[in-house]
């Protein structure tokens, strides 16, 4: 529950690579549980110069949670009992696209949702009336902005394409991808997107790209071992950017 000597303003969700905030200084961490079941990891409450933040591990501090068993609905209450108003959501993805080359970050402003059978929304049961939210814009401008005045040099906009995982895609999934307009794709970006719009939370995407989509680029194949380099590189980056970003 809410405490306010355990809050933030500000969350980071970790995905694949980062599971805690090196340069952050640990103050507390609890193990908490939501009336939609327990998060997926312990939240982190971390300070670095004069700014805190909330952390959550989205597979898990162990990373073994896979994308389509993580409990999107308890990690984002959680953070919301914290006093939590942004949300930073840390990805590993693929690029579609020319422009979306390894080692690449992206700040999309655009998603489609091609996940299924996950827990996706709180307006489901026990209704006063049907509840919808305004998805024109997944992303939160502001939070958006601030991320890019944070980073050198990431790429402004994009579209994720959100696919149900835990296995990587076919050559010719990604290709109906980029025919739909897809710049990135990755497991993690829905529902978690919508629930944070449900919830009221700004929430923006702060996307590595660890490899080439299949086929894209003349790919004849995924190499998992370069992936994780690209990871270990990138993440580098993304802590970076994540310690400029203002509160």
């Amino acid at each position: 529950m809410y405490d306010g000597n355990f809050s933030a303003e500000v969350a980071i969700i970790g995905g694949t690579g980062l599971y805690q905030l090196d340069g952050f200084k640990e103050i507390e961490r609890r193990k908490l549980t939501t009336r939609w079941g327990d998060p997926s990891s312990e939240i982190i409450l971390s300070a670095f110069e004069n700014k805190s933040m909330l952390f959550l591990g989205r597979h898990g501090l162990q990373h073994n949670i896979p994308p389509h068993k993580v409990n999107y609905r308890a990690n984002l209450w959680a953070l919301k009992e914290c006093g939590v108003k942004k949300i930073i959501a840390v990805a590993a993805v693929g690029g579609i696209t020319d422009k979306m080359s390894p080692e690449t970050i992206v700040i999309p402003d655009q998603i489609i949702d091609y996940t299924y059978g996950r827990e996706h929304t709180y307006f489901a049961e026990n209704l006063d009336q049907v509840t919808h939210i305004d998805f024109t814009e997944p992303y939160s401008n502001s939070l958006r902005q601030q991320l890019l005045n944070a980073a050198e040099n990431a790429i402004d906009g994009g579209t994720y394409a959100a696919t149900q995982g835990p296995r990587l895609e076919s050559a010719a999934e990604i290709q109906k991808l980029k025919q739909d307009g897809a710049d990135i794709v990755g497991m993690t970006g829905m529902p978690e997107a919508a629930l944070a719009r449900e919830l009221g939370i700004d929430y923006a995407c702060c996307a590595l790209v660890v490899n080439w989509a299949a086929g894209c680029a003349g790919t004849k194949s995924i190499e998992l071992d370069e992936m994780q380099k690209i990871v270990d590189k990138g993440m580098v980056m993304v802590k970076s950017i994540l310690k400029r970003v203002e509160n």
